[in-house]
């Protein structure tokens, strides 16, 4: 008999919404530039089928499920998000990996699409490295944050900003690193401008009137893939 989602998840003492499935699908799958039909041709399912999946709450037996974790080169842990309360990096190293420095406007085209990158500063308290919500824009990092906050210290200050991406099925990755000085956007037309055309929205909510820009003075970055990979076969 299968074990569905709902079943499975409970034996091993979470809760996981029946909609929560579908969604991981539909964005792995976008993740790696795939439609539905192709994934739906691997996954040897129908289209209608993924479609109603990944757009209506409902719960997915495992046979279903490792099919699709199979066709989107993922695991069956992840599409249960059994993922989320553990640290990345706990997957298998790809085969004979390789590493390679990324070339400046690589390490910019793999932070381009914005999201989570990591500010590292120096406080009263000791070093921290706090998580923000960024986008990129005139070849500066912008992010968000509250006047009284942690983040809000790096103004004036030389900081380090960290972007990287794993991805568990493959053991693949990267990592871009910038460092340069941390200002506050003060301008009324630059914070108008970047409130229309860059504007990170923090997941943490709130009111978050500072804008901070890190003008970069060094950006390096590292890509590890499997040997025999070319480049345009790393994650995104």
């Amino acid at each position: 008999m299968s074990m569905n989602t709902t079943d499975r998840d409970r034996a091993h003492g979470h809760t996981v919404h029946p909609g929560d499935v579908g969604r991981r699908v539909a964005h792995r799958r976008e993740q790696l530039g795939l439609t539905r039909e192709q994934v739906a041709m691997r996954a040897r399912m129908a289209v209608s089928y993924l479609e109603y999946l990944e757009s209506q709450p409902a719960a997915v037996d495992l046979e279903t499920i490792t099919a699709l974790a199979g066709a989107l080169g993922t695991s069956v842990r992840y599409l249960l998000g059994g993922e989320l309360d553990s640290p990345p990096g706990q997957a298998t190293p790809a085969l004979r990996p390789v590493v390679e420095e990324l070339q400046p406007w690589e390490c910019w085209a793999k932070m381009e699409p914005g999201g989570v990158g990591r500010v590292a500063l120096s406080t009263p308290e000791g070093p921290q490295v706090l998580p923000v919500n960024y986008r990129i824009l005139d070849g500066t990092v912008l992010y968000r944050t509250a006047a009284q906050s942690t983040a809000a210290t790096a103004v004036g200050e030389r900081v380090a900003f960290e972007v990287d991406r794993l991805d568990e099925a493959f053991g693949l990755g990267w990592s871009v690193l910038v460092t340069g000085p941390a200002h506050q956007v003060s301008e009324a037309d630059a914070v108008e401008r970047f409130g229309k055309h860059a504007d990170p929205q923090p997941w943490v909510g709130g009111r978050r009137d500072i804008w901070v820009r890190i003008r970069p003075s060094r950006i390096t970055g590292r890509v590890i893939r499997a040997a025999g990979t070319t480049p345009s076969d790393d994650t995104p």
